[in-house]
């Protein structure tokens, strides 16, 4: 256990940022799958845009490294790409 008012503090932080990016991530996760659900390329477009909302904005807060991002709306628009 922490010996110091400050590392208890930090303790008590750590768990609070620990929460709220697992929230980002499950949001995210979450738009993600609405994107691989779909099976027509109209409907797809729409939720597409929402999901890049959601992958920019975690990389911008810097909870997914940068790189991360791109490469998942890489893979999310040669998805949508393929549908009919």
């Amino acid at each position: 256990m922490a010996h110091h008012k400050s590392a208890l503090k930090r303790i008590k932080l750590s768990e609070a940022q620990c929460d709220r990016n697992r929230a980002y991530k499950t949001r995210m996760k979450t738009a993600v799958k609405k994107v691989r659900e779909l099976e027509s390329r109209e409907g797809a477009l729409d939720v597409l845009v929402q999901a890049y909302s959601e992958i920019d904005k975690l990389a911008q807060k810097g909870i997914i490294p940068k790189n991360r991002a791109a490469n998942k709306k890489s893979s999310l628009a040669k998805f949508v790409n393929s549908l009919s």
